[in-house]
């Protein structure tokens, strides 16, 4: 699995409402240590923030961030070592982040709203989801799981 982005061939046509330069679409191939969650939310924002996004990179970057603490803590239950996927892309309309995971495929939408206690460590990565995204859809696959974020460009 790679350790860094990679950005696919970019030969199509120019798309003029995006910085010129920016890349279009990044994948990021990880396992499920805790300690490559930094890095990807940092690519993550940096290429939100190149597509034009603004300030509402970092609020990518939290949930990008939330969503892989919450794989590696539940669909692989702690395990190390087992694959993530990470796709990024953006049109003039939004940037999208798609996260694949080989879990147990438990899908988060269709679990009961539990209350957030604050003096509780956890909780907060579906609030952050829900609250901070424009778009949010799990899609159960036959082996995990698929997340689709979208958050508007200004």
């Amino acid at each position: 699995m790679s350790d860094g982005p990679t950005f696919p061939d970019d030969s199509g046509s120019p798309d003029d409402s995006l910085r010129s330069g920016a890349p279009r679409a990044m994948k990021l191939d990880l396992t499920s240590e805790p300690e490559r969650i930094a890095g990807v939310r940092k690519a993550v924002e940096a290429f939100a923030l190149s597509a034009g996004l603004g300030t509402s990179s970092a609020d990518l970057g939290l949930v990008v961030n939330e969503a892989l603490a919450n794989v590696m803590r539940h669909a692989y239950q702690g395990r190390r070592g087992q694959p993530i996927s990470v796709w990024v892309d953006c049109d003039a309309s939004e940037v999208t982040v798609r996260i694949r995971d080989w879990g147990n495929g438990v899908n988060p939408a269709a679990m009961p709203a539990r209350a957030h206690d604050p003096a509780t460590p956890g909780g907060l990565g579906l609030i952050c989801l829900r609250s901070l995204m424009d778009r949010v859809e799990f899609t159960p696959q036959p082996d995990g799981m698929l997340l689709t974020i979208s958050k508007r460009r200004p």
